[in-house]
């Protein structure tokens, strides 16, 4: 059995699961990227388990590279890092993260429909009377993303009624949806919409594309969430689009900058509510099966789930 390298926060939970499944294995477990021995351990292992970050830190420093990365997180941006050393092959995390995304993006929307932060301030002030609730039905939805996760999101949505269409590279059938825009015509998805949810890998193309222009195009009082990459809002211009009341709220998990700076305007904006990078927590539970399936794919030569192509950036 070929040595693996384990570096995650959690490490000692990955290696309890694996360990169960392949009794044989060889595991190299550290829960930093900082740990001492980590760079001799990488230089023997050819297969690593580990947050793309993490493995990053060690490709920068390690004089082998493996021949697979499987990371445990579903981004995989700091891997394109210029003049970064890459694996031979790797994979990114999929498939375990489309229900927690959907339930965070659930979660949310109630919030919002059921105006449950201003029926809290009500009670902080003494207040019996407050804001009538809506309802999810007939509420129209795009989901930026029209891909596994995105799939799952609309999953989720559909008993309660409203109308979910999705964006993707290209408009083309997708099941789930009722329609499929192409992402060029983001703003006439938006047009449409009474809330967009974002859950688009980063990518070139997905740079900056929420946007002064794409906020004005929605309806007013509409919601925004993002939960797929930082990068892809234009912060001034969605802090602009609360503060002048044209939008109505936004839940925002990711950042371009995290930890979000204590001075960014984020932590300060009306109608923000704003969740740390907590939208869909890699569980070990979830993603060793995708590991260990990954790993037979890798040891017959064959395609492996998720697998990265770094000459598209993704």
């Amino acid at each position: 059995m070929n040595a693996i390298l384990i570096v995650d926060k959690r490490a000692d939970h990955y290696a309890e699961l694996i360990a169960s499944a392949l009794p044989e294995a060889r595991l190299s477990v550290f829960s930093s990227p900082d740990d001492a021995g980590l760079e001799q351990a990488a230089a023997v292992a050819p297969i690593w388990l580990a947050s793309a970050s993490y493995a990053a830190r060690v490709l920068a420093r390690s004089p082998a590279t493996p021949a697979w990365l499987q990371t445990t997180s579903a981004g995989v941006e700091p891997l394109f890092a210029p003049g970064l050393p890459r694996p031979q092959r790797a994979s990114r995390a999929v498939g375990v993260f489309g229900q927690l995304m959907a339930e965070y993006v659930l979660t949310y929307l109630l919030a919002w429909r059921r105006h449950v932060f201003a029926w809290a301030q009500a009670q902080r002030q003494g207040v019996w009377e407050g804001p009538e609730p809506g309802s999810l039905q007939g509420l129209r939805i795009v989901i930026a993303g029209a891909g596994v996760i995105g799939q799952e999101v609309a999953g989720l949505l559909a008993p309660f009624g409203g109308s979910v269409r999705g964006v993707a590279r290209q408009a083309r059938p997708i099941a789930g949806f009722e329609q499929v825009y192409a992402q060029a015509d983001l703003l006439e998805a938006a047009g449409w919409a009474d809330v967009v949810v974002n859950v688009l890998p980063e990518t070139p193309e997905t740079r900056d594309i929420f946007d002064a222009r794409f906020f004005a195009a929605m309806p007013a009082g509409g919601l925004f969430i993002n939960a797929g990459r930082g990068t892809a809002v234009q912060d001034g211009d969605l802090v602009h689009a609360l503060e002048s009341g044209h939008l109505g709220a936004a839940a925002i998990d990711v950042c371009r900058i995290e930890p979000l700076p204590d001075t960014h305007a984020f932590w300060r904006t009306p109608g923000l509510w704003l969740t740390g990078h907590s939208a869909a927590p890699t569980l070990p539970a979830l993603l060793t099966p995708l590991f260990l399936e990954n790993l037979q794919r890798w040891q017959r030569g064959e395609a492996l789930r998720g697998e990265l192509h770094f000459e598209r950036g993704y």
